[in-house]
C-alpha cells in the first residue's frame, strides 16, 4: 500500500527516550523559530524546523516529534488547521504560539487539541519551561497503576484510555484531566486547582481548564449537555462523581461550563 507522504512511518515513533526528545518548532517568522530552536537545543532536545504547514506535515511524518511548538499565525495553512492534521494522524502534544492577546484566538488553539500556548512577545526561557512540564506529564512514573470506574478505564502507563471497551481519543491535558478525575472521586475542584494540579501551573488563563473539561465532556459522558460524570459544581469548579453516572444529572450551565 502507498504511504501516504504526511502520514508518520513506523520507524518515527521508533528509539526516543526522555534525554533525545524530539521538538518540531513551526514558524514563519526566522527570528524567533531560530530563538526558540536555539534555546531548545541547549536544553538538550533534538530540533527540527518548519516555515509552514506543509513543511510542519512533511517533517512530522519523516520524524514524528515528541511535542509541536506551532504558531497560529502561519501562511496559507494556518496551525489549527496543521493541528488538526497531525491529531489525525497521531498523538502529539502541541504548544501553539500566538501573537494575538485575544481570548477567543486562545480558545480556538485549545479546542482543536493545543495541550498549552504562549502568547508571543514570550520568553523563550519560559517556553523551555513549558515545554519540559508538557514532555514530563507524557512520561507517568514506572508502576504506575490502572484505573477504572463508571465504564471509564485509564491506563496512565500506556497512556490509553477507554470507555465501556472502546478507546477514547484524547489529547495530552484530556488524559490528564481524566486521570486525575479517576483518582479523586467525588471531591469539587475549583478551576484554579486543576490547573495547579493538573497542568502543573500556579497562574494561568482558567479558561484553559473550562475548554478541556468541556471536550472532555463530550468524549465521556453520554449526553455531554446533560453530564453526569464531570458535574459543575456552583460557586466552586468540577466535581467527578461516577456514583452518579445511572443517577439525576449534574449542574451545567453558562456560568462555568
Amino acid at each position: 500500500m502507498e504511504h501516504h507522504p504526511y502520514e508518520p512511518t513506523a520507524d518515527a515513533f521508533v528509539g526516543r527516550g526522555a534525554g533525545d526528545a524530539r521538538v518540531l518548532v513551526v514558524d514563519d517568522d526566522p527570528t524567533v523559530a531560530e530563538v526558540v530552536s536555539s534555546y531548545l537545543d541547549r536544553a538538550g532536545y533534538v530540533v527540527d524546523r518548519a516555515g509552514d504547514g506543509p513543511a510542519a506535515l512533511a517533517s512530522a511524518a519523516a520524524n514524528w516529534p515528541d511535542l509541536v511548538v506551532l504558531d497560529l499565525m502561519l501562511p496559507g495553512m494556518d496551525g489549527l488547521e496543521v493541528c488538526r492534521r497531525m491529531r489525525g494522524r497521531g498523538p502529539v502534544p502541541v504548544i501553539m504560539l500566538t501573537a494575538r492577546g485575544d481570548e477567543d484566538d486562545r480558545i480556538m488553539g485549545l479546542e482543536v487539541g493545543a495541550d498549552d500556548y504562549v502568547t508571543k512577545p514570550f520568553s523563550p526561557r519560559e517556553l523551555v519551561l513549558r515545554v519540559e512540564s508538557v514532555l514530563r506529564r507524557t512520561r507517568p512514573p514506572a508502576g504506575t497503576r490502572s484505573l477504572s470506574t463508571a465504564g471509564l478505564t485509564v491506563d496512565p502507563a500506556a497512556r490509553r484510555a477507554a470507555k465501556n471497551g472502546a478507546e477514547l481519543a484524547l489529547t495530552l491535558r484530556e488524559f490528564d484531566l481524566l486521570a486525575f478525575f479517576l483518582r479523586h472521586p467525588g471531591r469539587a475542584y475549583s478551576r484554579e486547582d486543576l490547573m495547579r494540579e493538573v497542568w502543573g501551573w500556579d497562574f494561568g488563563d482558567l479558561s484553559t481548564v473550562t475548554v478541556h473539561v468541556r471536550r472532555l465532556r463530550n468524549k465521556v459522558e453520554d449526553d455531554p449537555a446533560r453530564p453526569r460524570l464531570i458535574q459543575t459544581v456552583w460557586g466552586v469548579g468540577y466535581r467527578f462523581d461516577p456514583a452518579d453516572a445511572s443517577g439525576s444529572s449534574g449542574h451545567s450551565g453558562a456560568g462555568e461550563e
